[in-house]
């Protein structure tokens, strides 16, 4: 069993466009290619959990969801970087509490994280949730991983620290790669 990274997509790899259903506007967030590149060298694999409510709520189409996420791994892969899995929950939420766990797959629910360790045989124990929301942290604590770094990007630019459950506050994805170097994993 290996370790992985679990990502969150809109605001932490791609830049945050509420209920993004236009592929033309997937756009990597500086360092998000460059850090999963590292995260990838460094052993772990990369795997994008993602709610993706616009499909919920009939704004977007299952294969135009497909065509967003082939787009951002095809601008990953220019820069040498790769995802190892891909999970999104399509449930709309019922509240804007997004410490609440309304469907187990939706996060701060771990069903993203945990069907991924299954399915790709990952060590949850020694993987980290990495996001720019509460709901990404708290789905990696409820999924039993190690820890979980907020990213100053997407929402979490306007996370204060002492509101945060992070292991670690990072710049980006990059700056996140450089801080779980120096831990043992």
């Amino acid at each position: 069993m290996r370790p992985a990274i679990f990502l969150d997509r809109d605001g932490t790899i791609i830049e945050n466009v509420h209920h993004l259903a236009n592929p033309d506007l997937v756009a990597l967030i500086p360092g998000a290619a460059q850090g999963i590149r590292l995260l990838r060298e460094a052993g772990f694999a990369c795997v994008v959990a993602s709610n993706q409510s616009a499909v919920g709520r009939g704004l977007l189409s299952l294969e135009t969801l497909d065509i967003i996420h082939q787009r951002m791994c095809s601008m990953l892969l220019k820069h040498g970087a790769e995802i190892d899995g891909w999970y999104f929950c399509p449930v709309a939420p019922k509240t804007d509490d997004r410490t609440e766990i309304e469907h187990p797959d939706r996060k701060p629910g771990p069903g993203l994280l945990l069907r991924a360790a299954k399915e790709l045989d990952l060590d949850l124990q020694r993987s980290w949730m990495i996001g720019d929301m509460v709901s990404d942290l708290m789905a990696g604590a409820n999924a039993g991983c190690r820890g979980s770094i907020l990213v100053r990007t997407g929402y979490g630019v306007d996370i204060k620290a002492s509101d945060s459950i992070a292991s670690y506050i990072a710049k980006d994805i990059s700056d996140a790669a450089c801080w779980l170097q120096s831990m043992k994993h």
